[in-house]
């Protein structure tokens, strides 16, 4: 019976060998905010990087593998995807491979190792030692309060670049760690270019505060949408106030009669 991820991360503490079943714990992220609080980064991708090490024919991959694509008047690899971890590969006939498509570094080393597996089950021998690496991680995050996007650019220029009749977000590149934030006026923030998890965290924690300075304090839900007071609906004309049934113009006529 294949083990649970839980159970999987309960043998690889217990004996010290790494487990060979899938994780969701690295999807989300806990990191510090720099001013005593904690936030969530959701991890939505990671992009990794495999050199099998021997030369492949990727027709004959194709044609003996379940789940993969082959057209090499489009594209020049074989595109291989896995259900367990979730993953999808792009395999040269190099032998190098790019995995795509999970959430963990965890999962996306056991993808590599399953695309290898494969492979070798096909007839080809990759090498013992497939120099693995994590190229990209993705991540998402809330920080809960509206931005006012055009102060921060003016402040950071050297950083920052905001072209709103281009796009949305604003691109703010932090030098250290090189991680690459999209901000949004709702609060919401892309992070991409980490390597590894801890780089995500670091990168957060740095710019968390800096969000916070250029905070927007006052905000209108919707212009033109606030109730109408008390005052404001006794000064309204009669037949505004007055219901379906044309009493509102009797009693006006009776006014002017009087």
């Amino acid at each position: 019976m294949t083990p649970t991820a839980s159970e999987g991360a309960e043998q690889e503490k217990e004996s010290g060998v790494p487990s060979h079943a899938p994780s969701v714990a690295g999807s989300v992220i806990e990191a510090s905010d720099g001013l005593g609080g904690t936030n969530y980064i959701r991890i939505q991708n990671m992009a990794s990087t495999a050199n099998l090490g021997t030369r492949l024919d990727l027709k004959k991959i194709a044609l003996k593998c379940r789940n993969t694509e082959f057209n090499p008047r489009r594209f020049g690899a074989v595109v291989m995807r896995l259900r367990e971890p979730k993953a999808t590969a792009l395999i040269f006939a190099s032998g190098k491979m790019c995995v795509t498509g999970v959430k963990s570094t965890h999962n996306a080393t056991l993808a590599a190792k399953k695309f290898a597996y494969i492979i070798e089950r096909v007839g080809f021998t990759p090498a013992e030692y497939m120099d693995f690496k994590v190229q990209n991680i993705v991540g998402t995050a809330d920080v809960g309060f509206p931005i006012r996007l055009e102060g921060l650019v003016y402040a950071h220029s050297t950083f920052a670049s905001y072209e709103p009749e281009l796009f949305p977000g604003l691109i703010y590149r932090l030098v250290n760690p090189r991680v690459v934030f999209l901000i949004f006026v709702s609060g919401k923030i892309v992070l991409t270019g980490a390597k590894t998890e801890a780089d995500l965290s670091q990168a957060y924690t740095k710019l968390y505060p800096v969000l916070v300075e250029y905070r927007k304090v006052h905000v209108a839900s919707l212009p033109g949408t606030q109730p109408i007071t008390e005052t404001e609906t006794a000064a309204l004309p009669v037949s505004t106030t007055a219901t379906g049934d044309g009493e509102g113009v009797a009693d006006v006529r009776q006014m002017e009669e009087v």
